[in-house]
């Protein structure tokens, strides 16, 4: 996906990642004249940061009580511990981790996806980071091949995508959409990542579905024979990602045919539409 650009919903690598999250909590932490007001000695109560200085802030996020998330199901149920008060930044989890609670249960999230959004939320950002020097990079993970043939580079941050939007954090929505479109994949690849898109996503989620679409829109003459047993199997097991693909490619013939009528069109004179009629069959009454 990384030679799509698309204009989604959400703006693409625009987001000021400092600070772990784009709701950061707003509590009171100093009095009316700036001092400062001592942390609360209740170890039931999430931490309150102090307004100003970004570093008493995060100490006082790790003052916050630990809550265990027990992440998977069965013998793949893997368990995470992260402050409350990080936590809670997500309106899904504020919702969820109500006095006294002290676990969450997450058995169909992926542990990988989950491990991302803590990162992000202590440090705000998570691995692969985006390259400054580099704008369509991200940096060298020595444990991925460059070119994504299985779409598990892919998958990686889509899974991300999903998870921020269950918890509400559109910005970490924004960051992992905008490193899908860093990745150098194959075709087996993209219709890995397109299988796992059209499950997982809304019918009117056109940020993530839309360039899906429009990459294999722009190249399927060429990808599909690369994937098109898989490319077949897609459309037939998703009716919407072969409409979807359809329709861009016949709103990009339309609009070729448009400008080829403009050009041809005489100086001053509207081009005309050559509307194709349906032969009707005569009917003898």
């Amino acid at each position: 996906m990384a030679d799509i650009q698309e204009t989604p919903t959400l703006a693409e690598g625009d987001m000021e990642m400092e600070g772990g999250s784009e709701n950061p909590v707003d509590l009171e932490g100093e009095d009316d004249d700036g001092a400062a007001v001592p942390p609360t000695q209740d170890p039931e109560e999430d931490a309150k940061p102090a307004i100003g200085n970004p570093q008493t802030r995060f100490l006082d996020y790790l003052r916050s009580p630990m809550i265990q998330l027990n992440i998977g199901s069965g013998d793949d149920t893997a368990v995470i511990s992260a402050h409350r008060a990080i936590l809670t930044q997500s309106p899904y989890f504020a919702e969820r981790l109500t006095d006294g609670v002290s676990n969450a249960d997450e058995p169909d999230e992926d542990l990988d996806a989950m491990g991302c959004f803590l990162q992000y939320q202590y440090t705000g950002e998570y691995f692969p980071r985006r390259l400054a020097n580099q704008p369509d990079g991200l940096e060298h993970d020595p444990s991925v091949p460059a070119i994504d043939s299985t779409g598990d580079q892919l998958l990686k941050h889509a899974k991300v995508y999903t998870l921020a939007e269950k918890l509400g954090l559109p910005e970490l929505q924004s960051l992992a959409h905008s490193k899908i479109h860093r990745i150098n994949s194959t075709a087996i690849g993209e219709i890995a990542y397109a299988r796992y898109v059209y499950s997982r996503s809304s019918a009117d989620d056109v940020t993530i579905r839309k360039p899906v679409a429009a990459f294999w829109a722009t190249r399927s003459h060429v990808l599909r024979h690369e994937a098109e047993a898989e490319f077949k199997a897609m459309c037939l097991e998703y009716p919407q990602f072969g409409f979807d693909v359809l329709s861009l490619v016949l709103d990009a013939r339309e609009k070729r045919q448009r400008e080829r009528e403009d050009v041809s069109a005489p100086s001053g004179t509207p081009a005309s539409g050559k509307g194709r009629k349906r032969m009707r069959p005569s009917v003898n009454v």
